[in-house]
């Protein structure tokens, strides 16, 4: 039995809870600056402990991991770094959701000469669509572009914004308001949010992209001078890019953040009736001729055990606890220092128990394994 200290008893941290404690593998203790919101969550999955976070307390927080493999972060960005940091220092593997790029770089050089596995960003985006990507990648005798689209959507959206709120709200002005990296002519360079619009179908369904921060996690850093272009952008039903982005530059909400996360908060309702929408296109020369090849998968919310998980909880939950798996099992080759998720081998991931939930045999029928 792996004991595990859980960060964060939001939404995500609940579904983290949930899949790692019917595995009937792991024991978590769930740790949250709320206690009762920390007991909400341990009364859902038997078995689980609930105890108070205080951060700032070293002592304390300490005493949470005492006795712990691994901890886990669902707790806001910038708590991060504090968490990696007591990680390390107690000899525990690290793991996290963060989107946030500069948290990452915090994170990534705390755990450069770590003798445990310290590993942010292992959500959807970033998280599992690098992990396609690099796959893809992999499969040509020289890549030319990779373009990653994600997007967790309403099913019946019905406001003018067509979105619902379904994940961290200071994540997503984060993707909409912070400097995007991308890979062009072979360079990593700067792109601004919510530029690089672009239109496209799939499954006979209309849908807008454009540029958001986060998304592609470390693999600007892995794929530079070994592709031409390589982007992230957020997918959304058509409309919803031109509104965010009056709020945002015109009415100037991107200096006033906290003010915008309270309208969004207050007006734009959660929903769990929600699908993750994953495309990874990816072109490159294989035995001297131009290839295409494309991942495309959807997840929808979905019953487990007689509870229900939106998509994006599913998603996000499954890409932190399928790594954490790996590298307590062993599965995983790289277990020391700072681990990239696209470390990881698509196949080895779609085959973990938690990784099976974004298994899509359709998405792999044709590209060549």
């Amino acid at each position: 039995m792996h004991k595990i200290a859980l960060f964060g008893a939001g939404k995500i941290g609940e579904a983290i809870t949930g899949l790692l404690t019917k595995s009937g593998r792991y024991q978590v203790r769930v740790a949250d600056l709320s206690l009762e919101r920390a007991k909400i969550v341990a009364e859902m999955w038997p078995g689980t402990e609930a105890v108070a976070l205080k951060l700032e307390d070293e002592k304390s927080t300490k005493n949470v991991l005492s006795g712990c493999e691994a901890v886990l972060s669902a707790l806001p960005y910038y708590c991060n770094p504090r968490v990696a940091e007591l990680a390390i220092q107690n000899g525990l593997h690290y793991f996290d959701l963060t989107e946030d790029v500069e948290t990452t770089d915090k994170v990534s050089k705390l755990g450069r000469d770590a003798s445990i596995c310290v590993m942010p960003q292992c959500g959807l985006a970033p998280g599992f669509v690098s992990v396609a990507a690099t796959f893809l990648a992999n499969t040509f005798e020289s890549v030319d572009s990779i373009k990653m689209r994600v997007g967790a959507l309403p099913i019946y959206p019905s406001n003018q914004l067509k979105y619902n709120l379904t994940w961290s709200t200071e994540g997503l002005i984060n993707e909409y308001g912070n400097i995007c990296e991308v890979v062009h002519r072979g360079k990593r360079r700067n792109a601004f949010a919510l530029e690089g619009y672009e239109r496209f179908s799939l499954d006979g369904d209309e849908y807008e992209a454009f540029n958001t921060s986060g998304g592609l996690g470390t693999l600007c850093d892995t794929m530079e001078g070994k592709v031409r272009t390589l982007d992230y952008k957020s997918i959304r039903y058509p409309g919803h890019r031109d509104l965010i982005a009056f709020l945002m530059n015109e009415l100037r909400f991107n200096e006033d953040r906290e003010t915008l996360k309270t309208v969004f908060e207050r007006s734009i309702s959660t929903t769990a009736q929600d699908k993750c929408l994953i495309f990874v296109e990816a072109r490159g020369h294989v035995k001297k001729r131009f290839v295409q090849r494309t991942y495309a998968s959807t997840v929808y919310n979905t019953v487990i055990d007689g509870k229900h998980f939106s998509a994006i909880q599913l998603t996000t939950a499954s890409g932190i606890c399928t790594p954490l798996d790996m590298v307590l099992t062993g599965k995983l080759s790289k277990r020391k220092g700072f681990v990239k998720c696209e470390d990881i081998s698509l196949l080895d991931f779609l085959d973990n128990e938690f990784g099976r939930h974004y298994k899509d045999e359709k998405a792999l029928k044709g590209i060549a394994v």
